[in-house]
């Protein structure tokens, strides 16, 4: 069994084979969202509390930060907004960004074991942000691609994450802290971008034996009903051993069929997550009117 343990200062979540699939809540992120990314440029991060605090309420058992935002001082951005999240919330981060400064900055504040989003496998990216993911104790997200780009074979990009793994393990990473995003492409796009997805995750699961994340709306962009596309392929790739996404909570069609995954695969041990989600709120209040009934018999 392959654990990955993440945690913030009062809360650890584990990512791993048979657990329940660990949602990563997306939206704390300014790419494509201009009111937000403006609001934090100015200073003002009551956008990113509330979507904080959204997500978490919506089930959310870990979420992404990022600061991406052109112009802007990127390292300072990200440490306030880890600094706010965490003083908000329990859960444990992923740390997202793409400059190093940015990265370190965000795990100098970071309080518990954080997981960096993330490292690829071109030979600079790899030098220069796995000795900060072992110098801060942290896991990492190991993206599928390397100075060729994203290739369209799924065994290239297996064996780019092998060398990605490997490499972590020479800077004393272990493979149980390497969460492989083997990388989902658009349906929409691609036809087979499922059927690849799932070859990838197994193999990943079987033979490198490594956890798994996606950013999962990236498979429904650019089609309607995305929601439903995307709850789908996530239930399908639980099914195929993906331990967690990076993905909207708050989307209740999407959680959903996670969930229902989660059950079908065993992960969801006596269904009890999914009875608490779903039971029918009235049996709940006759069934503690019963039981206070009882009680109040025996005190008489």
């Amino acid at each position: 069994m392959t654990d990955t343990i993440l945690s913030s200062a009062t809360k650890e979540v584990v990512i791993g084979f048979g657990r329940p699939f660990v949602m990563i809540g997306e939206r704390i992120n300014p790419t494509g969202r201009k009111l937000l990314a403006a609001e934090m440029k100015e200073g003002n991060f009551s956008r990113v509390e509330s979507d904080a605090l959204a997500q978490v309420v919506a089930g959310a058992h870990m979420l992404d930060v990022n600061a991406g935002i052109p112009l802007a001082d990127e390292p300072a951005l990200l440490a306030k907004a880890i600094q706010l999240v965490q003083s908000i919330t329990d859960v444990p981060l992923s740390i997202d960004s793409s400059i190093i400064a940015a990265l370190e900055a965000g795990l100098a504040v970071y309080k518990g074991k954080a997981l960096v989003n993330s490292v690829t496998g071109e030979e600079a990216n790899l030098e220069r942000v796995l000795p900060l993911v072992a110098k801060y104790g942290a896991a990492v997200v190991a993206i599928s691609n390397d100075e060729t780009g994203i290739s369209m074979d799924p065994d290239e990009r297996f064996a780019v994450a092998k060398k990605i793994v490997n490499h972590a393990a020479d800077y004393g990473i272990p493979a149980c802290d390497v969460v492989v995003d083997p990388l989902v492409m658009p349906i929409g796009a691609m036809g087979d971008a499922g059927r690849t997805a799932f070859k990838i995750i197994r193999r990943l699961r079987e033979e490198l034996k490594v956890n798994t994340t996606c950013g999962a709306s990236n498979v429904s962009f650019g089609i309607p009903s995305r929601n439903n596309i995307t709850g789908t392929f996530l239930a399908m790739a639980i099914g195929a051993g993906m331990t967690s996404a990076i993905m909207n909570p708050m989307h209740p069609e999407v959680k959903t069929l996670v969930m229902a995954a989660d059950v079908l695969v065993g992960n969801d041990e006596n269904c009890s997550a999914w009875i608490r989600a779903n039971r029918d709120p009235n049996e709940v209040n006759a069934d503690r009117a019963a039981r206070n009934s009882r009680g109040r018999r025996k005190t008489e």
